[in-house]
């Protein structure tokens, strides 16, 4: 339950900055999202974003990510849910929740993936932990998005 509120936060987040955004079917291969232009006059293409999540904070950054699906995706979005500490001993006067935090996405060009990718493993993964990727977190993110489609920063529109 918690991966599909991953998808549909970042869906949120995505339309938000009005990019036109669905769901793709359960269990599609290479993609979760597919984003298009809300004008459907415009010739934009498609963007597909496969979605990863995190839910404790304190999680090692570590995503897995399968080199087969590298060419089904144009973004990953990997999005830290930080419902709460979960690796940490546990301690009798434990709070449920405690750790937790606002999510945080980083919306991660496929490029970066692939570069990054650790494929020494059977599961392949990036770690996010050995890279500054402040420039690909929340909003920034998801202007890369915007950009790739060709999508202005909504604005109110005077009629008069």
């Amino acid at each position: 339950m918690i991966s599909h509120g991953a998808e549909f936060l970042a869906q949120g987040h995505l339309m938000r900055r009005n990019i036109l955004t669905y769901k793709a079917p359960p269990n599609n291969e290479g993609y979760d999202l597919i984003c298009i232009h809300p004008d459907p006059r415009t010739k934009s293409k498609q963007v597909r974003i496969q979605v990863k999540s995190r839910y404790q904070t304190d999680c090692n950054w570590s995503v897995p990510v399968n080199q087969k699906t590298l060419s089904a995706f144009d973004f990953l979005i990997v999005a830290f849910l930080n419902i709460g500490d979960f690796f940490r001993k546990y301690k009798k006067d434990t709070i449920p929740g405690e750790g937790k935090n606002e999510p945080e996405f980083y919306t991660l060009p496929v490029d970066f993936v692939e570069k990054h990718l650790d494929k020494r493993y059977s599961w392949q993964k990036i770690n996010l932990k050995d890279f500054n990727i402040d420039k690909y977190k929340n909003e920034k993110g998801f202007e890369l998005i915007a950009k790739r489609l060709k999508i202005n920063y909504p604005s109110r529109v005077n009629k008069g």
